[in-house]
């Protein structure tokens, strides 16, 4: 019996000295189910449903396809890892010239279409118009 009790203090001791996480899962983004991550951007109406997405026309050839809403839309970022999707600067004609410090949003949508600002690091990169 002794020799139990002290097996599960060694254990309790053990357990107490493993390292904290490295970082603040509190602000870390929602991680995206993995339904999710395979359906964002396919053309497969079913799996789309699923990952709770909606089939939209894309691009300038409206292709459609599946677009997934993020959770953390519109937070406030500095870099990618901040969201689900990407850290933007929507408003192309006012972003910051590549390089320059920057605060972005955490973008809406899983959609890849349009004029947009990246943040990484704390810094703008080069705005992009995909279409």
């Amino acid at each position: 019996m002794k020799r139990v009790m002290i097996a599960m203090a060694a254990a309790l001791f053990a357990a107490a000295c493993q390292p904290m996480p490295a970082t603040d899962t509190a602000s870390a983004a929602p991680a995206l189910q993995p339904t999710q991550l395979s359906a964002a951007g396919t053309t497969d109406a079913a799996l789309c449903a699923r990952a709770g997405g909606k089939m939209l026309p894309q691009g300038r050839m409206q292709s459609v396809r599946c677009v997934i809403t993020y959770a953390d839309a519109g937070r406030r970022c500095t870099t990618g890892s901040d969201c689900q999707g990407d850290c933007r600067v929507e408003d192309a004609a006012g972003a910051p010239h590549a390089g320059a410090a920057a605060v972005g949003t955490c973008q809406r949508d899983s959609s890849r279409f349009g004029c947009y600002t990246t943040v990484e690091n704390g810094k703008a990169e080069a705005t992009l118009c995909v279409d």
